[in-house]
């Protein structure tokens, strides 16, 4: 184990290119999407996101939903999950499944070489085996399948060759063949009206097709729109047909006109993966190749379509990120020309900083909407202490020689764009704000450093070294600013390896150093002032910026570093490089403490201000990942204890569901469970959550006053004696007594001999016991506590006290020297395993924990003493081990979740 373990992947919405599912459930509709190896599922109602999928071996190719069932096909294989557990796998395919189509009481599921499987699904759980198989051939590779309305267990295929087929899956033979169109059949939907059906092809035609005489009724075409990818018919009574094609252009068809109705540009920025429109429901949904899933309504005068609402990540890579609200929020830039803030945690709450109507103006103009954004950012800065009094985000933007700044209070960009008064042109490179909020610094391409006030935009003055002679800051470009704590003072780095201090305020250079090398990237941590330089070398070199002094010197990339970043605290810093590697360096050991690769590189890194999580983007990913500091959540682990000097541990990028173990630990996780093959492994029972402990629901009075008897009696022992009363009243019997004091007459009673009463009392207590021990061993035999469970959540702590005290051994010495074993050793073993039974099961967790500690606490001295029971206790010992360590895992995750949510500001 490392510093940071996977934790979770955030910015995905639906990836791969597969198609949602949509269903109804009572009053509300779900959409379930893919989002690479697991799946999510959003309430329509506003697009929230309701369950996460577990992790799978390999992407989903293929989804379909039932009521609480959904499949999955990746691979050759479907994973059928009820919720989030798995229900069943089907393994009959040997080849990548690719298509399911679920209709009636059956799923249909198809592979690339045109084998499809017929599953029956009545009722609770699905069958593992298929009811029937057809072969399609070699020559008819199926792309799509739709049910016809009416049809009885009839189904269209369509083909990658271009003809399309009829079969009745009830008797696996085919009725019919379509020819086609001479183009390959990308998409097919059944229409409300019956016998039709309308067939997208590759060469951007729509074709509506009666099937009873296969005839063509009307036929669209949209060739620069690419081809035909989604199609859906509206079943509001309006006689529409919604296309989407390769273009991420959504065209809207008027059938009884037969002519093109609307259109909506711009709807996706990737090739259309699935259409939908809402039964009855003026609606459509759309999903696409940009990580976005989308709800348009058709409620105006025009039948045009507006955006209803819409969740969207990034639809290319983010280049650098930032964390901002106490660690609340992650700023992140990407090259799709986005600026986004992602809440860490609530999914609900991540959005795109608006860039002012640019749907609008692209509109007005009749130019894409990516041509009218800025252009992708390169470096950004941000600052909090200003935040609700003027923008405190400022941008620059690749090939852009002006910067931009934002309002993150209203998420929007601001009114002012800063341009520096540099006579030649140059784009900026990078950016800064000061400590106060109140400044921002910008650096160019030619070596220019201006200063802006960020209320009103206005130039306060440049910092130009006078011993240069173009006047200018530095000779190359500007790769880094950073403002000090104080504004007293201001550091740049120029590309040729100078380093230069300057004064704040008066803009004058203080002094000034050469690295000797060409820097590319730098980091500044404000509170202890040091200052970390990237060099062509692949080299980390710490500078002291009040003495200008090299500290420390750091060596282990083996390729170029693509960014870094200093704790909150200033004693680690991490950096990333294309050799796929993350070190952590401990600055006052003056060694790196950690290195882990991963399988894509890391182009930025971002230490959250609490230390608790660290963001990482990669090449090639549209997600931001999460790294837990288990540092951090274990304080009792020692920095020692990991990884040092040249070792580098390989790690699993983090998942959107679950996070995963590392390729290290796997050898070590089989000797553990070799060694662990004695432990009972944990048994799920029907009410209880997979991989998590059930609660007893007691009040927690009734199980923490177990471990507190003690203290509670103590506390209720009496002060005084109880007094005598006053005056008795009249009707209680007395009799007289010589000294005076009233004696009240006890209830007549049969028994009058004092032996009786006690052999009366002992028979009740045995009697009570009896119930205790009798219930126990049944239980035992049986191998089902959960009677005897009840019966001890029933029980007051005091009764239970005095349960397991009947239990206790007093004349200890004579059982030493005794053979015959005692029944209390038998009922004390018969507990011990109760407890490793319930500990496997992690039922009723917190009450059993407090009931074994009470158990050890009377009978411990007992279990030392007689060697029969040791060997159970070590067994018990192993379980309780085994199931904290894997409590402790994982639970790691939401420890995280809740350090993010106290230190939130709701």
């Amino acid at each position: 184990m490392g510093i940071f373990e996977p934790f979770r992947a955030i910015g995905y919405i639906t990836t791969g290119g597969v198609p949602f599912s949509l269903q109804r459930l009572g009053t509300e509709t779900f959409v379930t999407v893919s989002v690479g190896k697991a799946f999510h599922v959003y309430n329509c109602a506003k697009l929230t996101l309701v369950l996460a999928g577990p992790q799978l071996p390999k992407k989903i190719r293929a989804l379909a939903s039932f009521k609480e069932y959904t499949f999955a096909a990746y691979g050759s294989d479907i994973a059928v999950f009820k919720r989030t557990d798995l229900v069943v796998t089907f393994t009959k395919h040997e080849e990548k499944v690719n298509m399911l189509y679920l209709f009636g009481e059956y799923i249909l599921s198809a592979d690339i070489k045109g084998n499809i499987f017929i599953w029956a699904f009545r009722g609770a759980k699905p069958s593992s085996e298929p009811v029937g198989n057809i072969s399609l051939g070699d020559k008819f590779t199926p792309t799509c399948i739709v049910h016809p309305d009416t049809y009885l267990n009839k189904v269209i295929i369509g083909s990658e060759e271009g003809p399309l087929q009829l079969w009745n899956i009830s008797t696996k033979k085919k009725i019919y063949d379509f020819k086609g169109w001479n183009s390959s059949v990308r998409c097919c939907v059944s229409s409300p009206a019956l016998d039709m059906v309308a067939v997208g092809c590759s060469d951007g035609s729509i074709h509506v097709h009666n099937i009873r005489y296969d005839e063509e009724l009307m036929s669209f075409n949209h060739e620069i729109r690419g081809a035909v990818t989604a199609l859906s018919f509206r079943t509001d009574g309006q006689p529409l047909l919604a296309s989407g094609g390769s273009s991420g252009v959504i065209s809207i068809w008027n059938l009884e006109k037969r002519r093109l109705h609307s259109v909506i540009r711009e709807a996706h920025d990737g090739s259309i993966v699935s259409l939908h429109f809402f039964a009855n429901e003026p609606i459509l949904m759309s999903s696409a190749a940009d990580n976005s899933i989308k709800m348009w309504i058709f409620d105006n005068n025009e039948g045009d379509a507006r955006l209803l609402r819409f969740r969207s990540g990034h639809s290319a890579p983010p280049r650098c990120i930032r964390f901002y609200g106490n660690g609340k929020f992650i700023l992140s830039a990407g090259q799709d020309r986005a600026f986004r803030l992602f809440s860490v945690v609530q999914d609900q709450q991540s959005r795109e900083l608006s860039q002012r109507h640019v749907a609008k103006r692209a509109k007005k103009l009749r130019v894409k909407a990516e041509e009218i954004k800025l252009k992708p950012v390169i470096a950004f800065d941000c600052a909090e202490i200003r935040a609700r009094d003027w923008c405190n985000v400022v941008t620059c933007h690749m090939d852009t020689s002006k910067a931009y700044v934002w309002r993150l209070q209203n998420f929007v960009i601001g009114e002012h764009i800063l341009t520096p008064s540099s006579e030649t042109e140059s784009p900026i490179k990078a950016c800064t704000i000061s400590a106060c909020g109140n400044f921002t610094i910008l650096g160019t391409e030619g070596g220019w450093i201006e200063k802006f006030n960020l209320q009103s935009g206005i130039s306060r003055g440049s910092y130009i070294d006078s011993s240069l002679s173009l006047q200018c800051a530095h000779e190359g470009e500007v790769v880094g600013l950073a403002c000090d704590a104080t504004n007293g003072s201001l550091i740049s780095a120029g590309y040729r390896g100078d380093i230069k201090v300057w004064d704040f305020k008066s803009c004058k250079l203080k002094s000034k150093f050469n690295v000797g090398k060409s820097v590319t990237k730098i980091a500044y941590h404000r509170a202890n002032g040091l200052l970390a330089t990237v060099a062509d070398d692949m080299v980390l070199v710490l500078f002291d910026t009040v003495s200008m002094k090299m500290v420390r010197r750091f060596e282990g990339h083996t390729d170029r570093i693509t960014d870094l970043c200093f704790s909150e605290d200033g004693k680690w810093l991490i950096s990333s490089s294309m050799d796929g590697t993350l070190r952590i360096w401990d600055i006052s050991l003056a060694r790196q403490i950690d290195a882990m690769r991963v399988d894509v590189s890391i182009t930025s890194v971002s230490m959250s201000p609490n230390m608790d999580v660290l963001a990482t983007t990669h090449v090639d990913q549209n997600g931001v990942y999460l790294w837990v500091n288990q540092a951090l959540f274990s304080p009792s682990t020692n920095v020692d204890s990991y990884a040092s000097g040249k070792h580098v541990r390989n790690v699993l990028l983090p998942t959107v569901s679950s996070a995963e173990r590392s390729e290290e630990e796997e050898p070590i996780k089989k000797s553990q469970d070799s060694n662990e093959s004695n432990i009972k492994p944990f048994v799920i029972m029907d009410h209880q959550i997979p991989n998590m402990i059930t609660l007893s629901l007691l009040p927690r009075s009734q199980w923490q006053s177990l471990t507190n008897l003690d203290i509670i009696k103590v506390r209720n022992k009496p002060i005084e004696p109880p007094k005598k009363p006053e005056q008795a009243p009249f009707f209680l019997p007395s009799v007289p007594s010589l000294s005076g004091e009233i004696l009240f007459e006890p209830p007549s009673s049969k028994e009058t001999d004092g032996s009786t009463t006690e052999d009366t009392g002992h028979k009740k207590m045995a009697d009570l016991s009896s119930h205790f021990s009798r219930l126990l061993q049944s239980s035992g035999e049986l191998e089902s506590y959960s009677a005897f469970t009840d019966y001890l959540k029933g029980l007051s702590p005091s009764s239970l006290d005095m349960e397991l005290r009947m239990l206790q051994i007093i004349d200890d010495d004579d059982v030493e020297e005794s053979e015959e074993p005692r029944p209390e050793l038998q009922s004390i073993s018969l507990l011990l395993d109760y407890f490793i039974h319930e500990l496997s099961c992690r039922n009723n967790f917190e009450f059993v924990q407090a009931v074994l500690k009470l158990f050890l606490k009377i009978h411990g001295e007992t279990i030392r003493r007689h060697s029969v029971l040791q060997e159970k206790v070590r067994k018990l010992l192993d379980v309780q081990s085994k199931v904290w360590q894997k409590i402790d895992k994982m639970f790691q995750s939401a420890r995280c979740m809740v350090t993010f949510l106290s230190n939130s500001q709701f």
